[in-house]
């Protein structure tokens, strides 16, 4: 048992209990949360479950019950990890391996529903729409033919943006273990390092302290790969003069917030100074922006201004923030057509990200909206300064 933060069992039964009202407003019958092994945000959120291998998924029903679904295979191991007792292994949540299990029927979404009270259904309504696969949707549509299925993730979304002091102390302690990772990075990489044995480092880092296992996986990747707003390390091996990336946290009961800095093997040339300061700019400009009351869309708009009128359109590609939680990218985005209203101990990442044509960069932090004024950073902020290595 972790001895850090953590989220109460009775936060879970409070999760559902919110969900249930949002449901009802919304003339839904039932709420299905769908969930993968890659994004178990939103069963994880509504029951401690952390599907592995299969799927998972929780039916919320407006009277407040609610049944957690796991696959043919994770009945026990959901039992000894979630406080939910309600659990039904459904086949439409198998692997992908696709097993047929014959002899092992499981239970259906009929059996679901009604042992949570949910018998006339019109209006299913499905959050985790893009972990929602074919097999979860046909086993629907097979036992409600007639019902109407319709996207949900406002009601999750809604629900998991504003953060309770126990998630809030989560990331916290993430961006913590994150900072311990960095810095063991900084006085590991050098030239004919692999990008991998990079990662390595921060792996075992993360672990030493604390963390349930990497936020997301570890950015470490030089060269020209910089410029990829998304990348993995590979076996190349560091190279003296590259810009090197790094993004790296703890995930922390589920919570997984990052940071990120890019760094320089040797002394960066005056195009890569320029750029990677103008990027550690704007991303303190990005708290200042981010204040409570604002419209989501105003932040976004006087940002995108103040990168035109700086003449640095060409190597803006997006930003400034995205959704922080039980994912280190979740709703809500923060774009220019974001009509939300920005309130307290709402979270993002601050992420900077910039490119030339053969380097990038990105500056990345937790954020949380504040009270009043500028956003709050969830981290120390450590190493904000230019960082080359000496090599």
């Amino acid at each position: 048992m972790s001895n850090g933060p953590m989220i109460p069992i009775e936060e879970y039964a409070e999760r559902r209990a919110r969900a249930a009202k949002l449901i009802a407003d919304a003339g839904i019958d039932v709420l299905v949360a769908n969930s993968s092994d890659a994004d178990a945000s939103n069963v994880r959120y509504f029951s401690n479950f952390w599907p592995l291998f299969e799927m998972g998924g929780v039916a919320i029903a407006p009277s407040g019950k609610s049944a957690l679904m796991v696959g043919l295979e994770s009945g026990e191991f959901a039992a000894g990890r979630s406080p939910m007792e309600n659990i039904h292994k459904v086949r439409h949540y198998r692997e992908t391996a696709n097993p047929a299990y014959p002899g092992h029927a499981g239970s259906s979404f009929n059996d679901v529903f009604e042992s949570i009270g949910v018998k006339s259904v019109k209006r299913i309504g499905v959050a985790g729409y893009l972990c929602t696969n074919m097999a979860m949707y046909e086993g629907l549509k097979e036992a409600y033919p007639d019902a109407e299925i319709i996207n949900a993730d406002h009601i999750t979304a809604k629900l998991r943006s504003v953060k309770s002091p126990a998630e809030l102390a989560c990331l916290r302690e993430g961006l913590r273990i994150g900072e311990i990772a960095l810095e063991a990075m900084l006085k590991a990489v050098k030239p004919g390092m692999t990008e991998l044995e990079l990662t390595g480092v921060a792996i075992n880092a993360i672990y030493a302290n604390g963390a349930e296992c990497e936020a997301h996986t570890v950015y470490s990747f030089g060269g020209k790969k910089t410029t990829n707003a998304i990348s993995r390390g590979t076996h190349r091996k560091l190279e003296k003069g590259d810009i090197v990336q790094i993004n790296v946290g703890g995930k922390v009961d589920g919570y997984s917030p990052s940071v990120g800095r890019p760094i320089c093997l040797g002394k960066m040339t005056d195009r890569q100074r320029r750029l990677i300061e103008y990027g550690k700019e704007m991303h303190y400009k990005t708290f200042e922006l981010v204040r409570a009351g604002t419209v989501a869309k105003e932040v976004t708009i006087k940002y995108e201004e103040m990168v035109k009128a700086s003449g640095m359109e060409k190597y803006y590609l997006y930003g400034p923030c995205h959704g922080l939680g039980l994912m280190e990218v979740e709703q809500p985005w923060m774009e220019s057509i974001s009509e939300y209203i920005l309130e307290p101990n709402m979270t993002f990442q601050a992420d900077t990200f910039f490119h030339d044509e053969d380097f990038g960069l990105r500056w990345e932090n937790g954020l949380r909206v504040s009270e009043s004024g500028p956003a709050e950073m969830l981290n120390k902020g450590t190493y904000m300064d230019i960082i080359e290595i000496d090599c």
